[in-house]
């Protein structure tokens, strides 16, 4: 059995599509641990605000097997890919961690270079996940997070 994160952004009806997210994802994998929901400007592109969080499950699937799941969610939520990464999007689902797997193909990134890079990865996954350790770094993400340079990436959490 591994142990899946994965982290949900949108900013197109943000709270639509989360919930329908979490829904299916539930409905794929059980139980889910989930972090709070935080906000964030757009990075890379003007735009609405995104809302992020991390989801976290045990399954027995290979990690393209879920991925493939993913990609089939998000394209039932209205997920339109383009060649620009950097843009609205209703539902972005990315597999970040895979237990402590380090994979990179054409499908897969695992651990996701983003969790090192972008505030509204690392502070959720150190809220769910404080004591774990990047399979790279050897560092816990509550130690990752504290080091983090947190100045040029507001982000505020939602309270629903």
């Amino acid at each position: 059995m591994a142990r899946i994160y994965v982290s949900i952004g949108s900013n197109i009806e943000p709270l639509r599509y989360i919930r329908a997210s979490l829904f299916d994802i539930e409905q794929h994998y059980g139980t889910l641990m989930l972090s709070s929901i935080y906000e964030s400007k757009a990075i890379g592109f003007r735009g609405d605000n995104f809302y992020n969080l991390i989801a976290a499950f045990d399954t027995d699937m290979d990690v393209h097997t879920v991925a493939h799941t993913l990609r089939t969610i998000e394209k039932n939520n209205g997920r339109q890919r383009t060649d620009n990464r950097f843009s609205a999007r209703t539902l972005d689902l990315d597999i970040l961690l895979y237990d402590d797997l380090i994979l990179k193909d054409n499908e897969i990134e695992v651990p996701r270079e983003e969790i090192l890079k972008y505030a509204f990865v690392l502070l959720p996954l150190s809220e769910i996940a404080p004591t774990l350790k990047h399979p790279v770094i050897g560092q816990s993400y509550a130690e990752l997070w504290q080091t983090f340079d947190k100045k040029d990436q507001s982000l505020w959490r939602v309270n629903l």
